[in-house]
C-alpha cells in the first residue's frame, strides 16, 4: 500500500510556518480553539480569528504534521484570499512576542478515505477526509466538495463565512469542533461565550431543498419578508443562512423555491 497516496490540489490555499519560542502561546491567546494538544504531538486544529466584537475575520487550520520532528514549526493553512489581512492582524497582535510567521513552500492536498502516513484527518467532519502539506500541488480536483459541504452543512471561507459579518456559532463552529469554551480568553471570546450561554440562536446556517438556482448571496424571502441568504448549492440542496422564525414555510430566492430540510 502506498502510505503517501496522492491527494487532490486544494485550490487557493496559503501555508505559513509559525516559529519562535512563543509561537503556540501567541496563537492560543487569539483564536477560538484550544491549540495546546499541538505542544507535544502531531495534530490539526480548525479555529477562527475574531474581532473584539466577536465577528468572524478568518478561519484556518493550525497543524503539526505527523512526519515532522518535534522542533519543526507549526503550520497555518488558510484561504489565500484571507491571508494578507490575517497576516496584518496577527502582526499587529505580535508586539514583543518571539513569533515569526513566514511563507512555507508547501501545497495543500486533500483526499477521502484512510489518511496517508503524512496526512491528518480534517477535524471538522469525517466526510471531509484528510489534508497533507507537500512539495507538489497534487492531482486535478475531481471530488465534489461542495456536495459534501452541503450534505454536512459545512461553511466555506469567503462563501458562508463572511469577514466582519458572520458569527461563528451561527455558522456551526461548535458542531464542527472549531471553538472551545473551556480554553480561556481569546479575542472575541466574551461575545461568543455570551451567545452560547445566555441567548438562543435565532439565526444560523441550515440545509434547504432548492428547486431552481440563484447566485450565492441572493436574499431569501418568506411570505414577502426577508428570511435569510442563499449560499452554496449542489444537486437540489443548498446551504442558507436563515432567520429560524421565518423558515417554516415556503421560501424563495430569486426565481428558485426553497424548503427547510430536517436536521
Amino acid at each position: 500500500m502506498n502510505t503517501k497516496a496522492s491527494g487532490e490540489a486544494a485550490a487557493d490555499r496559503t501555508v505559513w510556518a509559525v516559529t519562535g519560542s512563543d509561537a503556540l502561546t501567541f496563537l492560543q491567546g487569539l483564536v477560538s480553539n484550544d491549540l495546546r494538544p499541538l505542544e507535544t504531538a502531531p495534530g490539526i486544529v480548525w479555529c477562527a480569528l475574531l474581532t473584539p466584537q466577536g465577528k468572524y475575520l478568518a478561519d484556518f487550520f493550525v497543524a503539526r504534521p505527523p512526519d515532522a520532528p518535534a522542533d519543526r514549526p507549526l503550520l497555518i493553512d488558510i484561504a489565500s484570499a484571507l491571508a494578507p489581512a490575517t497576516l496584518r492582524r496577527l502582526t499587529m497582535y505580535r508586539l514583543r512576542a518571539d513569533v515569526r510567521i513566514t511563507p512555507l513552500d508547501r501545497h495543500v492536498q486533500r483526499g477521502l478515505g484512510v489518511p496517508p502516513s503524512d496526512a491528518l484527518p480534517d477535524p471538522r467532519h469525517p466526510a471531509l477526509g484528510w489534508r497533507a502539506w507537500r512539495a507538489g500541488p497534487g492531482t486535478a480536483p475531481a471530488i465534489d466538495w461542495d456536495r459534501i459541504r452541503v450534505a454536512q452543512l459545512i461553511p466555506e471561507s469567503g462563501v458562508e463565512l463572511i469577514p466582519d459579518d458572520s458569527y461563528i456559532l451561527e455558522a456551526g463552529f461548535e458542531r464542527l469542533h472549531g471553538v472551545d469554551f473551556r480554553k480561556g480568553c481569546y479575542v472575541g471570546q466574551e461575545v461568543t461565550a455570551r451567545m452560547k450561554h445566555k441567548t438562543e440562536l435565532r439565526k444560523g446556517l441550515a440545509r434547504v431543498a432548492i428547486d431552481g438556482s440563484a447566485p450565492v448571496g441572493t436574499e431569501i424571502l418568506a411570505y414577502g419578508k426577508p428570511a435569510g441568504t442563499l449560499f452554496t448549492q449542489s444537486r437540489g440542496e443548498a446551504i442558507a443562512h436563515l432567520r429560524f422564525d421565518r423558515a417554516e414555510g415556503p421560501m424563495t430566492a430569486g426565481t428558485a423555491t426553497l424548503r427547510l430540510l430536517p436536521g
